[in-house]
């Protein structure tokens, strides 16, 4: 696999923004890769990326927890990072 990212030679960007849809919510395994990957390329993409926290997991704690830091402190412009119970708060459209 060339790429650990969702979006990676996929149409799926053109799919969604055909769509009109803005938004992306992720969950996933290996946090600190294929989900790290997705979430940087669906950011610069232009969506809106919002992360499950309590629906990731990583084969790495060392790994995963260092990702979770990295959300909470460094990224909190591009990406919301809320709780399953959240997310039908966030469940609107733009």
């Amino acid at each position: 696999m060339p790429s650990h990212s969702t979006f990676f030679r996929s149409p799926l960007a053109s799919f969604l923004l055909d769509k009109q849809v803005r938004t992306v919510i992720v969950t996933g395994a290996e946090t600190d890769v294929c989900v790290l990957s997705t979430v940087l390329d669906a950011a610069n993409l232009g969506f809106r990326v919002i992360i499950v926290e309590d629906a990731l997991c990583s084969s790495s704690d060392v790994g995963h927890d260092a990702l979770m830091r990295m959300y909470r402190l460094r990224v909190t412009e591009q990406i919301d990072l809320v709780k399953a119970e959240q997310l039908a708060e966030l469940w609107q459209p733009e």
